[in-house]
C-alpha cells in the first residue's frame, strides 16, 4: 500500500478517457502552463493524503457504471511526480479487472515511471503545442520531454490518444493541426487524437489563490472554429 497527495475525485467523469470512469486528480505539477484549468493542484503541500487501498475501494463502488470501455483515469496536476503511488494504485485495479488510464503531460520519464507504464492501459498525453518556442514560452519543458515520452510509448505498444487544448492565437491553426498529424502519424501507439477547447471557467479558480492567470485576455475558441479543426485534422489530403 503505498500513501499519495490528491486534490480531487471524479466518481462518473467522461471526459478521461474511454467510456465512464472514476478519475484521480492528483496533487503537484512541476509545469506551469500558460492555460492550466486546475491551478489549485499545483502545490504538493496542499491536497489531501490517500492510500492506493482506499482509492481502488472507493473506484469499485462504481464498477457497474464501467462496462467494457470504462476505468479509472489518473489525471493532475501531473501524476508522474507521484509514480510509486500511481503505479501500485493501478496494479490494484488490474488485480480488480479495472482499466486504467493515465492523463499526463508528459514531462518527465525514469525507471519508477517506467514501471508505471507496466500496469497503464492507456495513456493520454497532451501535446500542449507543436513547436518548441512556445513549449519554452507557455509550459516551462521543451517539446522534446513529451516527444521523448511518446517514443517510449511507441516502443511499448501502449495505446495513445493525444490531447491538446486549442488556444485562439496560439495555435488554432493549419499549421499547428498538420504538425500534430505528423506527429501522430510517426507514432504507431496514437489511434486518437482530441481537440479540446480552452475555457476560461478556471478564472475563478486563480482569483480565490490570487494568482494572475496568464491567458485571462485571450478569447475562446467557437464551435466553428473546433468543428473546422477537426475537419483539418481529418483530411487525408492535407500534407503532412
Amino acid at each position: 500500500m503505498k500513501d499519495g497527495r490528491i486534490n480531487s475525485i471524479q466518481s462518473m467523469g467522461t471526459l478521461d478517457g474511454p467510456g465512464v470512469r472514476f478519475v484521480v486528480f492528483t496533487q503537484g505539477c512541476n509545469l506551469r502552463c500558460g492555460c492550466c484549468h486546475n491551478p489549485d493542484t499545483w502545490n504538493m503541500a496542499d491536497g489531501k493524503t490517500c492510500s492506493s487501498t482506499e482509492l481502488v475501494e472507493k473506484a469499485l463502488r462504481y464498477r457497474e457504471y464501467f462496462a467494457s470501455e470504462g476505468g479509472v483515469t489518473v489525471s493532475g496536476g501531473e501524476p508522474l511526480l507521484q509514480p510509486e503511488f500511481v503505479s501500485d494504485f493501478f496494479k490494484l485495479c488490474h488485480e480488480n479487472g479495472l482499466n486504467t488510464c493515465l492523463d499526463t503531460s508528459g514531462s518527465l520519464l525514469n525507471d519508477t515511471i517506467k514501471e508505471l507504464l507496466n500496469h497503464t492501459d492507456r495513456v493520454l498525453l497532451d501535446i500542449k503545442y507543436t513547436t518548441n518556442e512556445q513549449y519554452s514560452k507557455y509550459v516551462g519543458c521543451s517539446l522534446d520531454a513529451p516527444l521523448s515520452f511518446l517514443k517510449y510509448l511507441n516502443e511499448r505498444k501502449i495505446p495513445v490518444t493525444l490531447r491538446q487544448v486549442i488556444i485562439p492565437t496560439l495555435n488554432d491553426n493549419e499549421g499547428n493541426i498538420i504538425r500534430l498529424k505528423r506527429i501522430a502519424s510517426e507514432h504507431r501507439c496514437v489511434d486518437n487524437i482530441e481537440l479540446l477547447p480552452f475555457k476560461k471557467i478556471c478564472q475563478v479558480k486563480y482569483d480565490s489563490l490570487g494568482i494572475e492567470f496568464p491567458f485571462a485576455s485571450l478569447p475562446q475558441p467557437t464551435p466553428e472554429s473546433i468543428n473546422h479543426l477537426n475537419t483539418l485534422l481529418k483530411d487525408k489530403s492535407l500534407e503532412i
